[in-house]
């Protein structure tokens, strides 16, 4: 005791044993404290709300000091607040904070949802294929350089596609008891996100022009875009249109038919798959394939159009390259 040296310590020195250890001091408690009876644990200001938004207080669960009911736990009580959750977080990762209550949406948002419900009634069918694309990634690496993209490349592919299939190209109208529109011009409208919405910049005339022109003329519809500067007739002259979602990793997806066209092409990503070769070595061999569904309006397109569409399409990304090189 006192730091004294005591028998104990010199026959524990004598054996090589540790010394005892010392006991820890004990923690102090937290003090606490008890209402009298008929005290209220509960602050000034929330005695004062619980009168005035008339709810018992000592129905309350106090957070407060000393399990006194506070402000923000009436508050709580009524609804008038919300309950603070704890939130599990990585080290050093501030928690997320989610938007909460109603924004208005944008004229463009307005208008796209407009779109949307416009074409609910519509009997719409859908039709999925694949299509081997070595051959179009090896002509698009050549094009790269000269300013030609992908989405260029499709719309090639799409529009001479349609010349060999008209109804594609057209639309129903209710004129007459039902008719169908044919529509001597194939524009290919290309949907594009942007800040705020959704628009569709077309490519007009896209089988009678050259892929570089294409490439050219899409480069500065993207550019009108995003700076919201299309005119009207950039993006209102749509006769059908392609959604592509490939770079964001998705495979396959089915898209909402536009208000006066009778098809939509939905474009997957491009993943490498083995499939059966007998020219092979053992058998089989690896390939890139493109998933794409196409949407079509059932009034006036029928099962065996949209599947001989696809037919052809696939047929020229395959193996008629030499008509997008031009």
């Amino acid at each position: 005791p006192a730091g004294r040296v005591t028998a104990s310590d010199v026959e524990a020195a004598a054996s090589g044993a540790a010394p005892a250890a010392k006991k820890a001091a004990a923690a102090p408690t937290k003090p606490a404290w008890t209402p009298a009876p008929g005290v209220i644990a509960a602050t000034p200001t929330a005695k004062a709300l619980a009168k005035k938004t008339k709810i018992d207080i000592n129905t309350i669960q106090g957070t407060g000091q000393f399990g006194r009911v506070t402000a923000d736990d009436v508050k709580m009580a009524t609804g008038e607040k919300k309950p603070e959750r704890k939130r599990a977080s990585s080290p050093g990762q501030e928690p997320v904070e989610m938007p909460e209550g109603s924004v208005p949406m944008t004229g463009m948002q307005r208008a796209v949802s407009n779109n949307m419900v416009a074409t609910l009634t519509t009997p719409e069918f859908r039709v999925s294929r694949d299509i081997i694309m070595d051959g179009f990634d090896s002509l698009y690496q050549k094009l790269k350089p000269k300013g030609v993209t992908v989405s260029a490349l499709l719309a090639k592919a799409v529009a001479l596609a349609i010349e060999k299939h008209p109804i594609i190209n057209s639309a129903f109208s209710d004129k007459d008891g039902g008719t169908i529109e044919y529509k001597k011009d194939i524009n290919i409208a290309m949907a594009v996100a942007i800040d705020g919405g959704l628009i569709t910049p077309t490519l007009m005339y896209a089988n009678e022009r050259s892929i570089a022109e294409l490439g050219e003329n899409w480069k500065e519809l993207v550019g009108k875009a995003k700076s919201g500067t299309l005119s009207p007739a950039e993006y209102t002259t749509g006769t059908f249109t392609i959604s592509n979602m490939g770079m964001f990793g998705v495979t396959q997806f089915g898209a909402i038919l536009p208000q006066g066209q009778g098809g939509i092409l939905a474009i997957g990503a491009t993943q490498e798959t083995i499939v059966p070769d007998s020219q092979a070595v053992l058998g089989m061999k690896k390939v890139k394939k493109m998933g794409v569904t196409l949407t079509c309006d059932h009034r006036q397109i029928y099962g065996a159009d949209a599947a001989l569409f696809l037919k052809t399409l696939a047929d020229i990304m395959e193996n008629k390259l030499e008509l997008l090189a031009v």
